[in-house]
């Protein structure tokens, strides 16, 4: 079993945590082996996928360690708790939900909390999460989250929402610890086709932007 720290090393490097928003329960496996084998590790199931609970639970049963499954939008506490027994090592909330702060460290699990101004973002810093979800984050641009980090550089922000190839090194170079990748990655196109090559292409093609860009 992973410690906190190991699971926040995970999800820092590289630093790409793809968020699956499976259309069926089914596809979770596969669609994980293809994330893996293009060198993303982090994946978060969405409580949107169809049996989340379950899909949870086969993804950890069946890729045991080679995988860093967490569970994402997150409203409430009963989920929360619901997911961390179904098997998920790290929680993601689209909101500064801030009680579900010590569900998730109970349980050895870091935690994303939702942000979208500077006042959310630092309530969720202080409620202990260990990362700010800025979200949603297209609208706002690796310039905003520069200005944010110039008065609060203590925010570990997580950018999620219009990341994709071009703008990666951007974000990174706006000082993001991690970026939350969606429909970029895991497109609904590559889901309706299960087209697991192309999803493998998309992740090493994103992996190596993201290692230029840090290496840069």
């Amino acid at each position: 079993m992973r410690t906190k720290t190991e699971i926040i090393s995970l999800l820092t490097d590289p630093g790409i945590i793809a968020i699956v928003r499976a259309q069926q329960s089914a596809q979770v496996v596969p669609l994980f082996e293809a994330l893996l084998a293009g060198g993303v590790r982090a994946i978060e199931i969405t409580m949107t996928t169809p049996n989340a609970l379950a899909a949870i639970r086969e993804a950890r049963d069946k890729l045991g360690e080679r995988a860093l499954v967490g569970v994402g939008t997150v409203l409430d506490v009963n989920t929360c708790r619901a997911a961390i027994a179904a098997g998920a090592e790290f929680v993601v909330s689209p909101i500064c939900r801030t009680g579900l702060v010590p569900i998730a460290h109970a349980a050895g699990c870091p935690i994303m909390l939702g942000a979208y101004t500077p006042t959310e973002a630092q309530i969720a810093h202080e409620a202990d999460a260990d990362f700010v979800k800025l979200f949603p984050a297209d609208n706002l641009g690796p310039a905003y989250i520069k200005a944010l980090l110039a008065p609060l550089p203590h925010l570990r922000i997580v950018p999620t929402g219009g990341i994709d190839m071009h703008n990666v090194a951007d974000f990174l170079k706006a000082g993001c610890a991690a970026l939350g990748v969606g429909s970029s990655l895991v497109s609904a196109k590559i889901l309706q086709e299960a087209n697991w090559p192309e999803l493998t292409r998309r992740a090493a093609a994103l992996v190596n932007a993201v290692r230029q860009a840090k290496a840069g």
